[in-house]
């Protein structure tokens, strides 16, 4: 068996478990509950009734479903029926005239996500606020927001949360360089409060081992194939020089530069990143790009980041790297997959729960 076969296989099982993994998980709201249920009596459809299974899906109009506790696909269909239209029209504006915010939209959501959770955090802008840290210093795409959410309350006032729109223009943005489309529930409030210790202490900056991040992600309620997939977004996007100086010229105090790197890549490297405060693409192949040529770098030992690079090194993940690398398809529809996974982390949508800011720079004073 060559080994683009064997990557391919054993991505196959990787999603054969995931998908049975998620399948075994019911969802279970207030109101599904039957009281008259006796376990000991036998369902309809079990091997001695001699019937086949049938499942009954009751159906609910939006105006029935309740307002707190619950995220909707169609969440928005009466209460803004322009919100996905509105958004996928700015950013597309936006981008049009720049086409490096996608990448940065990109990187807000998961600075955004990674911290308290999805919960539009990283948006207030207060003095000890997350976007005051020294890990959100270089974040970008703000302004995009902004005119999202202007329009919106111009539209809808009081109704779509900043949450909501930093998923949905995250989403458009990597369509827009190529990426995969993935729908999202709405209906997550926004966070009143945002510290900056929680962006310099959890948010991961390129520096961690493998088992740290997979510590991460898990303590995230994300998995090992989420890692590997959702690092793929380095497929598009840039990073500071200052960022991976250490690995070029004097890695973890050898006075050597990192053995991991390609030679000829180490070469333009330490060419291109003379100054901290230069730039450098995170795929030297493909940066415009939304591919899988991300993982095929890390094939070819040209992982920008000591993160990216140990994907490709590690047992637990350099199979999955592999796979990814030889079917670019399944990249790019699991890519859509572990985006809308990562959208729902320790979101704020119950009861009580957080609020929908007019402003997504500031909480509602009211």
């Amino acid at each position: 068996m060559n080994p683009s076969s064997s990557s391919f296989l054993f991505l196959l099982v990787i999603f054969l478990v995931y998908s049975i993994s998620a399948s075994a998980i019911p969802v279970i709201g207030d109101n599904d509950v039957d009281e008259g249920f006796d376990p000991s009596k036998k369902l309809e459809g079990d091997k001695d009734n001699n019937n086949e299974f049938t499942l009954k899906v009751p159906t609910l109009e939006l105006d029935d479903l309740p307002l707190d506790d619950l995220l909707s696909f169609n969440y928005y269909h009466k209460r803004c029926p322009d919100f996905e239209a509105i958004i996928n029209r700015k950013v597309h504006e936006w981008i049009n005239k720049d086409y490096t915010l996608a990448p940065s939209l990109l990187r807000l959501h998961f600075h955004d996500c990674f911290g308290r959770g999805c919960d539009a955090s990283i948006l207030l802008n207060h003095e000890g606020s997350e976007r005051t840290a020294a890990a959100s210093k270089t974040l970008r795409g703000f302004e995009v927001i902004d005119d999202i959410k202007a329009e919106l309350e111009n539209k809808c006032p009081k109704t779509v949360s900043c949450t909501d729109i930093l998923s949905a223009t995250t989403r458009d943005a990597t369509v827009a360089l190529g990426g995969p489309y993935w729908s999202l529930p709405y209906g997550r409030k926004d966070s009143r409060i945002s510290i900056a210790k929680d962006a310099d202490e959890l948010v991961p900056m390129g520096h961690e081992n493998v088992t740290s991040l997979l510590e991460f992600f898990q303590s995230k309620g994300l998995n090992v194939l989420d890692l590997v997939v959702l690092s793929g977004a380095h497929t598009i996007g840039r990073t500071s020089c200052e960022s991976i100086q250490y690995r070029l010229y004097n890695y973890k105090g050898t006075g050597k530069p990192d053995s991991s790197i390609d030679a000829k890549y180490l070469n333009f490297l330490q060419r291109k990143c003379r100054w901290g405060s230069d730039y450098v693409d995170l795929d030297a192949t493909t940066p415009r790009k939304f591919d899988n040529m991300y993982y095929k770098n890390l094939e070819k030992k040209m992982g920008l980041l000591s993160t990216d690079q140990l994907l490709y090194s590690d047992p637990r993940t350099s199979p999955i790297v592999g796979a990814l690398a030889d079917t670019p398809s399944v990249f790019k529809s699991q890519f859509g997959v572990s985006m809308a996974r990562l959208a729902d982390v320790q979101i704020l949508s119950g009861k009580g729960e957080g609020e929908i800011r007019t402003n997504c720079n500031y909480v509602n004073s009211y």
